[in-house]
């Protein structure tokens, strides 16, 4: 998103977020569809967390009108060092897939899940892979690989919800979007079929990797925003 408001200064943001949201839905429907292929998918958990994560975020993105953003940025750093710290201290973290709940409570966390993180994804959005990815693993009992495999269907859902309003809107540049759309798709390829070769070890390198690069970018972005006021 950063590129693209750096690249068409001139665009409405709503036409930017239509646009990578477009792209977005492409490469998360893909990777969703070949990690289905491969990964004996959570489907109980999964579906409650993407019906409500769509609900949601089609409220975040409602509410992108009345909330502050940047009294949000400092929050998700935070939140993003503390899953960073929590996840290197615990070498065991993620790596065996040992679901922990069952039945009314895999449903309501399910629900609360999504719910949440759709709403974030539909008013911010920035670093909501890694969140759902860290929430799976922590209080579902997932490995990596099986929470990027069903972070990736959830993912789908919120773009989805965006979609609706985006779209019919003509918030979104065809073009572009069709261009971004087919390199989402390339680099999802690329990184399902390494995460599906060398496992969740590797899925938690990446993971660190980005949330280290999302860490910097948002106290970059604070720090700016500090140094304005």
């Amino acid at each position: 998103m950063s590129a693209l408001f750096a690249a068409l200064p001139g665009e409405l943001p709503a036409t930017l977020f239509g646009t990578n949201k477009c792209a977005s839905v492409v490469g998360t429907a893909n990777a969703s569809w070949r990690y289905a292929q491969r990964v004996r998918m959570p489907w109980r958990t999964i579906l409650p967390a993407a019906l409500s994560a769509f609900a949601l975020s089609y409220l975040g993105a409602a509410a992108v009108a009345w909330l502050p953003k940047d009294a949000v940025r400092p929050l998700i750093l935070l939140l993003l060092i503390l899953a960073a710290v929590y996840t290197l201290k615990r070498k065991e973290f993620g790596q065996v897939h040992r679901p922990g709940l069952s039945g009314y409570r895999e449903f309501c966390f399910s629900l609360l899940l999504g719910g949440v993180i759709g709403f974030y994804d539909g008013f911010f959005g920035p670093g909501t892979g890694s969140f759902l990815i860290f929430l799976f693993v922590r209080y579902f009992g997932f490995d990596f690989l099986h929470a990027s495999a069903s972070a990736k269907v959830v993912n789908v859902a919120t773009n989805l919800a965006a979609l609706i309003y985006f779209v019919p809107n003509g918030y979104f540049l065809p073009l572009l979007a069709g261009l971004m759309a087919l390199a989402n798709v390339c680099g999802s390829l690329a990184g399902t079929i390494l995460a599906l070769k060398y496992g969740s070890g590797f899925v938690r390198r990446v993971f660190l990797f980005v949330v280290g690069i999302l860490i910097i970018k948002f106290a970059w972005d604070t720090l700016a925003l500090l140094l304005h006021i």
